[in-house]
């Protein structure tokens, strides 16, 4: 699935993975490729991304923990949309 987020900032990740992993406001949950369209809050925690080619910008990998075959962001709340098989966060 195509995966992007986006902070006031602007784009911190453009990429494609195979699972999103995020904190909702009653409680973490994960998003699979191919999920149903959901729109959710989220709340302070770390959305962790999983896949084989996952890239991110060199000028924005400071904000990233980053794993073998993950990247990891901490962030303060936030809300996410997924549709046609495209996850977007936003997140503070």
């Amino acid at each position: 699935m195509k995966v992007e987020i986006v902070s006031p900032e602007g784009k911190l990740l453009d990429t494609e993975a195979t699972l999103v992993s995020l904190p909702g406001v009653n409680g973490a949950f994960e998003i699979l490729d191919h999920h149903a369209p959901i729109i959710a809050l989220l709340g302070k925690g770390t959305v962790r991304v999983v896949g084989d080619r996952i890239t991110v910008d060199e000028d924005v990998e400071d904000k990233f923990e980053i794993l073998k075959g993950e990247v990891r962001l901490p962030f303060n709340s936030g809300t996410i949309e997924m549709k046609q098989n495209r996850l977007i966060v936003l997140v503070e």
